[in-house]
Protein backbone atom coordinates (compact mmCIF):
# COMPACT_ATOMS: atom_id res chain seq x y z
CA UNK A 1 0.00 0.00 0.00
CA UNK A 2 0.78 3.35 -0.46
CA UNK A 3 2.62 5.42 2.30
CA UNK A 4 -0.15 7.59 4.29
CA UNK A 5 1.82 10.51 4.75
CA UNK A 6 1.09 13.97 5.84
CA UNK A 7 -0.15 14.55 2.39
CA UNK A 8 -2.58 11.57 2.25
CA UNK A 9 -3.60 13.46 5.51
CA UNK A 10 -4.05 16.79 4.22
CA UNK A 11 -5.45 15.51 1.27
CA UNK A 12 -8.17 13.32 2.94
CA UNK A 13 -9.00 16.65 5.26
CA UNK A 14 -9.32 18.27 1.81
CA UNK A 15 -11.59 15.72 0.06
CA UNK A 16 -13.48 14.59 3.04
CA UNK A 17 -14.53 18.93 4.01
CA UNK A 18 -15.45 19.64 -0.02
CA UNK A 19 -17.95 16.28 -0.33
CA UNK A 20 -19.61 16.99 2.65
CA UNK A 21 -19.80 20.97 2.04
CA UNK A 22 -21.01 20.23 -1.69
CA UNK A 23 -23.71 17.90 -0.02
CA UNK A 24 -24.55 20.63 2.53
CA UNK A 25 -25.00 22.83 -0.24
CA UNK A 26 -27.14 19.84 -1.89
CA UNK A 27 -29.46 20.06 0.98
CA UNK A 28 -30.07 23.96 0.86
CA UNK A 29 -30.65 23.80 -2.52
CA UNK A 30 -33.18 20.80 -2.32
CA UNK A 31 -35.61 22.80 0.04
CA UNK A 32 -35.44 25.64 -2.08
CA UNK A 33 -36.86 22.58 -5.22
CA UNK A 34 -33.93 23.30 -7.50
CA UNK A 35 -32.84 19.55 -7.14
CA UNK A 36 -35.91 17.50 -7.14
CA UNK A 37 -37.08 13.89 -6.73
CA UNK A 38 -34.81 11.76 -3.86
CA UNK A 39 -31.67 13.06 -2.69
CA UNK A 40 -29.49 10.50 -0.12
CA UNK A 41 -26.40 11.89 1.27
CA UNK A 42 -22.97 10.70 2.39
CA UNK A 43 -22.86 12.69 5.69
CA UNK A 44 -20.64 10.63 8.01
CA UNK A 45 -19.68 7.49 5.53
CA UNK A 46 -16.82 9.54 3.57
CA UNK A 47 -14.24 7.88 5.08
CA UNK A 48 -15.01 4.69 3.27
CA UNK A 49 -14.82 6.73 0.64
CA UNK A 50 -11.38 8.70 1.20
CA UNK A 51 -9.76 4.78 2.16
CA UNK A 52 -10.33 2.87 -0.11
CA UNK A 53 -9.12 6.07 -3.42
CA UNK A 54 -5.96 5.44 -1.45
CA UNK A 55 -5.69 1.57 -2.21
CA UNK A 56 -7.31 1.56 -5.78
CA UNK A 57 -5.52 2.27 -9.06
CA UNK A 58 -7.23 4.48 -10.59
CA UNK A 59 -6.18 4.22 -13.74
CA UNK A 60 -7.73 0.58 -14.28
CA UNK A 61 -10.07 0.13 -11.13
CA UNK A 62 -13.71 0.78 -11.37
CA UNK A 63 -16.65 1.40 -8.69
CA UNK A 64 -20.35 0.61 -8.71
CA UNK A 65 -22.65 1.61 -5.67
CA UNK A 66 -26.28 2.40 -4.93
CA UNK A 67 -28.01 5.34 -4.50
CA UNK A 68 -26.24 7.39 -1.78
CA UNK A 69 -23.82 8.24 -5.03
CA UNK A 70 -23.09 12.01 -5.66
CA UNK A 71 -19.21 12.23 -3.78
CA UNK A 72 -17.46 8.85 -5.38
CA UNK A 73 -17.53 9.92 -9.24
CA UNK A 74 -15.53 13.36 -7.51
CA UNK A 75 -13.33 11.26 -5.50
CA UNK A 76 -12.42 8.80 -8.89
CA UNK A 77 -11.80 12.43 -11.28
CA UNK A 78 -15.35 13.46 -12.21
CA UNK A 79 -15.95 17.12 -12.82
CA UNK A 80 -17.99 17.69 -9.50
CA UNK A 81 -19.39 21.04 -11.50
CA UNK A 82 -21.39 18.01 -13.45
CA UNK A 83 -22.11 16.24 -11.09
CA UNK A 84 -24.26 19.16 -9.18
CA UNK A 85 -25.89 19.93 -12.77
CA UNK A 86 -26.59 16.19 -13.39
CA UNK A 87 -28.38 17.17 -9.61
CA UNK A 88 -29.99 20.53 -11.06
CA UNK A 89 -31.15 18.25 -14.28
CA UNK A 90 -29.11 19.90 -16.26
CA UNK A 91 -27.65 19.40 -20.03
CA UNK A 92 -24.45 19.77 -18.68
CA UNK A 93 -24.67 17.15 -16.17
CA UNK A 94 -22.68 13.74 -15.96
CA UNK A 95 -26.00 12.21 -17.89
CA UNK A 96 -26.89 15.06 -19.32
CA UNK A 97 -29.26 15.88 -16.73
CA UNK A 98 -31.53 12.81 -17.20
CA UNK A 99 -30.40 10.51 -14.67
CA UNK A 100 -30.51 12.89 -11.54
CA UNK A 101 -29.40 12.12 -8.16
CA UNK A 102 -29.70 8.07 -8.05
CA UNK A 103 -27.95 7.87 -11.29
CA UNK A 104 -24.70 9.29 -11.65
CA UNK A 105 -22.17 7.76 -14.11
CA UNK A 106 -18.57 8.56 -15.87
CA UNK A 107 -17.35 5.56 -17.78
CA UNK A 108 -14.22 7.60 -18.52
CA UNK A 109 -13.32 7.90 -14.63
CA UNK A 110 -14.57 4.14 -14.01
CA UNK A 111 -17.62 5.00 -12.08
CA UNK A 112 -20.47 2.64 -12.84
CA UNK A 113 -23.55 4.37 -10.88
CA UNK A 114 -25.68 4.82 -9.03
CA UNK A 115 -28.56 2.30 -8.89
CA UNK A 116 -32.03 2.69 -7.28
CA UNK A 117 -33.09 -0.53 -7.37
CA UNK A 118 -32.04 -1.84 -3.28
CA UNK A 119 -29.15 -4.37 -4.22
CA UNK A 120 -29.12 -4.08 -8.30
CA UNK A 121 -25.50 -3.27 -8.65
CA UNK A 122 -23.94 -6.46 -6.70
CA UNK A 123 -24.49 -8.88 -9.21
CA UNK A 124 -23.95 -5.88 -11.86
CA UNK A 125 -20.50 -5.11 -9.94
CA UNK A 126 -19.42 -9.41 -10.73
CA UNK A 127 -20.26 -8.91 -14.15
CA UNK A 128 -17.81 -5.93 -14.54
CA UNK A 129 -14.84 -7.77 -12.62
CA UNK A 130 -15.93 -10.85 -14.78
CA UNK A 131 -15.29 -8.79 -17.88
CA UNK A 132 -11.97 -7.30 -16.39
CA UNK A 133 -11.11 -11.35 -15.72
CA UNK A 134 -11.67 -12.43 -19.06
CA UNK A 135 -9.97 -9.55 -20.93
CA UNK A 136 -7.07 -9.54 -18.43
CA UNK A 137 -7.05 -6.44 -17.51
CA UNK A 138 -5.75 -6.65 -14.04
CA UNK A 139 -8.45 -4.71 -12.88
CA UNK A 140 -10.43 -4.92 -9.38
CA UNK A 141 -13.91 -3.69 -9.36
CA UNK A 142 -15.18 -2.34 -5.97
CA UNK A 143 -18.77 -3.20 -5.50
CA UNK A 144 -20.43 -0.93 -2.52
CA UNK A 145 -24.16 -1.77 -0.97
CA UNK A 146 -25.61 -0.39 2.18
CA UNK A 147 -26.61 -3.16 5.03
CA UNK A 148 -30.12 -3.20 3.65
CA UNK A 149 -29.46 -4.52 0.02
CA UNK A 150 -27.17 -7.74 1.99
CA UNK A 151 -30.60 -9.24 2.69
CA UNK A 152 -31.31 -9.56 -1.14
CA UNK A 153 -31.41 -12.81 -2.77
CA UNK A 154 -29.15 -11.67 -5.62
CA UNK A 155 -26.70 -11.17 -3.06
CA UNK A 156 -26.27 -15.09 -2.21
CA UNK A 157 -25.85 -15.62 -5.89
CA UNK A 158 -23.91 -12.97 -6.70
CA UNK A 159 -21.08 -14.35 -3.86
CA UNK A 160 -21.21 -18.31 -4.86
CA UNK A 161 -20.69 -17.29 -8.31
CA UNK A 162 -17.53 -14.75 -7.68
CA UNK A 163 -16.22 -17.74 -5.36
CA UNK A 164 -16.36 -20.14 -7.66
CA UNK A 165 -14.45 -18.03 -10.87
CA UNK A 166 -12.21 -16.14 -7.93
CA UNK A 167 -13.43 -12.64 -9.66
CA UNK A 168 -11.27 -9.54 -9.29
CA UNK A 169 -14.21 -7.85 -7.12
CA UNK A 170 -14.13 -6.44 -3.59
CA UNK A 171 -17.90 -6.35 -1.83
CA UNK A 172 -18.09 -3.53 0.84
CA UNK A 173 -21.20 -3.24 2.85
CA UNK A 174 -21.36 0.24 4.17
CA UNK A 175 -23.28 -0.30 7.24
CA UNK A 176 -24.53 2.79 9.09
CA UNK A 177 -26.75 0.74 11.13
CA UNK A 178 -30.26 1.52 9.20
CA UNK A 179 -31.81 0.05 6.41
CA UNK A 180 -34.04 3.57 5.41
CA UNK A 181 -35.74 3.93 9.18
CA UNK A 182 -35.15 -0.19 9.97
CA UNK A 183 -32.25 -1.16 12.38
CA UNK A 184 -29.98 -3.96 11.67
CA UNK A 185 -30.81 -5.79 14.90
CA UNK A 186 -34.67 -5.85 12.97
CA UNK A 187 -33.47 -7.25 9.89
CA UNK A 188 -31.61 -10.57 10.80
CA UNK A 189 -30.79 -12.66 13.89
CA UNK A 190 -27.00 -11.94 13.78
CA UNK A 191 -25.86 -8.07 13.58
CA UNK A 192 -22.49 -9.32 12.37
CA UNK A 193 -22.73 -8.43 8.35
CA UNK A 194 -19.57 -9.87 7.22
CA UNK A 195 -19.97 -13.39 8.53
CA UNK A 196 -22.48 -13.73 5.80
CA UNK A 197 -19.18 -14.23 3.33
CA UNK A 198 -18.25 -17.42 5.46
CA UNK A 199 -20.70 -19.44 4.16
CA UNK A 200 -18.86 -19.10 1.01
CA UNK A 201 -15.28 -19.32 2.46
CA UNK A 202 -14.82 -16.00 0.84
CA UNK A 203 -12.35 -13.90 2.67
CA UNK A 204 -14.07 -11.28 5.21
CA UNK A 205 -14.26 -9.13 7.76
CA UNK A 206 -15.15 -5.83 9.97
CA UNK A 207 -13.69 -2.47 9.67
CA UNK A 208 -13.68 0.91 11.23
CA UNK A 209 -15.48 2.82 8.66
CA UNK A 210 -15.58 5.96 10.65
CA UNK A 211 -11.19 6.32 9.80
CA UNK A 212 -9.95 6.30 6.62
CA UNK A 213 -6.10 4.43 7.79
CA UNK A 214 -8.47 1.28 8.92
CA UNK A 215 -10.61 1.50 5.70
CA UNK A 216 -7.07 1.55 3.44
CA UNK A 217 -5.54 -0.86 5.43
CA UNK A 218 -7.93 -3.08 4.54
CA UNK A 219 -9.19 -1.99 0.96
CA UNK A 220 -5.23 -2.60 0.31
CA UNK A 221 -5.35 -6.39 1.43
CA UNK A 222 -8.80 -7.13 -0.16
CA UNK A 223 -7.92 -5.41 -3.65
CA UNK A 224 -4.10 -7.06 -3.40
CA UNK A 225 -5.93 -10.16 -3.43
CA UNK A 226 -8.44 -9.69 -6.19
CA UNK A 227 -5.46 -8.33 -8.31
CA UNK A 228 -3.15 -11.31 -8.17
CA UNK A 229 -6.40 -13.84 -9.16
CA UNK A 230 -7.15 -14.96 -5.56
CA UNK A 231 -10.98 -13.72 -5.65
CA UNK A 232 -13.31 -11.40 -3.83
CA UNK A 233 -13.05 -10.12 -0.46
CA UNK A 234 -16.24 -9.28 1.58
CA UNK A 235 -15.74 -6.36 3.52
CA UNK A 236 -18.24 -4.74 6.45
CA UNK A 237 -17.32 -0.86 7.10
CA UNK A 238 -19.31 0.24 10.01
CA UNK A 239 -20.33 3.76 9.82
CA UNK A 240 -22.85 6.28 9.97
CA UNK A 241 -24.72 8.42 8.71
CA UNK A 242 -26.12 12.29 10.33
CA UNK A 243 -28.70 13.00 8.17
CA UNK A 244 -31.49 10.45 7.08
CA UNK A 245 -32.19 7.89 4.40
CA UNK A 246 -33.01 10.70 2.14
CA UNK A 247 -34.20 14.18 2.80
CA UNK A 248 -37.83 13.28 3.35
CA UNK A 249 -36.47 11.35 6.47
CA UNK A 250 -37.75 12.69 9.54
CA UNK A 251 -35.79 9.92 11.27
CA UNK A 252 -38.28 8.79 14.15
CA UNK A 253 -36.63 5.82 14.93
CA UNK A 254 -33.48 7.11 15.97
CA UNK A 255 -32.97 9.08 18.92
CA UNK A 256 -30.55 12.78 18.42
CA UNK A 257 -28.10 11.82 21.17
CA UNK A 258 -27.19 8.84 19.10
CA UNK A 259 -25.95 10.99 16.35
CA UNK A 260 -24.40 13.47 18.32
CA UNK A 261 -21.79 10.61 19.99
CA UNK A 262 -21.45 9.41 16.12
CA UNK A 263 -20.16 13.19 15.77
CA UNK A 264 -17.74 12.64 18.20
CA UNK A 265 -15.97 10.42 15.88
CA UNK A 266 -16.55 12.29 12.87
CA UNK A 267 -13.71 11.24 10.05
CA UNK A 268 -13.12 14.88 9.37
CA UNK A 269 -12.58 15.82 12.72
CA UNK A 270 -10.16 12.86 13.03
CA UNK A 271 -8.10 13.45 10.55
CA UNK A 272 -7.89 17.39 11.72
CA UNK A 273 -6.80 16.17 14.87
CA UNK A 274 -4.09 13.90 13.51
CA UNK A 275 -2.84 16.57 11.34
CA UNK A 276 -2.67 18.96 14.07
CA UNK A 277 -1.30 16.97 16.49
CA UNK A 278 1.82 15.72 14.03
CA UNK A 279 1.86 19.86 13.17
CA UNK A 280 1.44 18.83 9.71
CA UNK A 281 -0.18 21.35 9.41
CA UNK A 282 -1.49 25.05 11.41
CA UNK A 283 -5.13 26.12 11.35
CA UNK A 284 -3.97 29.17 9.08
CA UNK A 285 -3.26 26.54 6.49
CA UNK A 286 -6.68 24.68 7.29
CA UNK A 287 -8.37 27.95 7.09
CA UNK A 288 -6.53 27.95 3.73
CA UNK A 289 -8.26 25.27 2.66
CA UNK A 290 -11.71 25.88 4.07
CA UNK A 291 -11.74 28.53 1.93
CA UNK A 292 -11.11 26.70 -0.90
CA UNK A 293 -13.50 24.46 -0.46
CA UNK A 294 -16.29 26.81 0.03
CA UNK A 295 -15.27 28.75 -3.15
CA UNK A 296 -15.40 25.56 -5.24
CA UNK A 297 -18.69 24.57 -4.01
CA UNK A 298 -19.39 28.17 -4.96
CA UNK A 299 -18.33 27.31 -8.36
CA UNK A 300 -20.41 23.93 -8.62
CA UNK A 301 -23.49 25.77 -7.70
CA UNK A 302 -23.00 28.94 -9.97
CA UNK A 303 -22.02 26.12 -13.24
CA UNK A 304 -25.13 24.15 -12.19
CA UNK A 305 -27.57 27.54 -11.69
CA UNK A 306 -26.26 28.76 -14.88
CA UNK A 307 -26.72 25.48 -17.25
CA UNK A 308 -29.75 25.38 -19.90
CA UNK A 309 -32.09 22.30 -19.20
CA UNK A 310 -31.54 19.53 -22.03
CA UNK A 311 -33.83 19.79 -25.16
CA UNK A 312 -36.48 17.79 -25.37
CA UNK A 313 -35.36 15.56 -28.09
CA UNK A 314 -32.62 14.65 -26.33
CA UNK A 315 -34.80 12.84 -24.08
CA UNK A 316 -36.22 10.51 -26.77
CA UNK A 317 -32.58 9.67 -27.84
CA UNK A 318 -32.14 8.39 -25.14
CA UNK A 319 -35.06 6.06 -25.28
CA UNK A 320 -35.48 5.28 -29.31
CA UNK A 321 -32.84 4.15 -31.55
CA UNK A 322 -34.91 4.57 -34.07
CA UNK A 323 -35.34 8.14 -35.14
CA UNK A 324 -39.28 7.84 -36.88
CA UNK A 325 -40.08 5.67 -34.27
CA UNK A 326 -43.73 4.60 -35.28
CA UNK A 327 -45.48 5.33 -31.92
CA UNK A 328 -44.10 8.90 -32.07
CA UNK A 329 -46.89 11.08 -33.63
CA UNK A 330 -45.85 14.43 -32.88
CA UNK A 331 -42.43 15.78 -34.49
CA UNK A 332 -40.20 17.53 -31.87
Amino acid sequence: MQKITKETYIKWYEDMLFWRKFEDKLAAVYIQQKVRGFLHLYNGQEAVLAGALHAMDLSKDKMITAYRNHVQPIGMGVDPKRVMAELYGKATGTSQGLGGSMHIFSKEKGFYGGHGIVGGQIPLGAGMAFGDKYHDRGAVTLCYMGDGAVRQGSLHETFNMAMNWKLPVVFVCENNGYAMGTSVERTANHTDIWKLGLGYEMPCGPVDGMNPVKVAEAMHEAIDRARRGDGPTFLEMKTYRYRGHSMSDAQHYRTKEEVEEYKKIDPITQVKDIILENKHATEADLKVIDKRVKDLVSECEKFAEESPYPEKSVMYDAVYEQEDYPFLQHKL
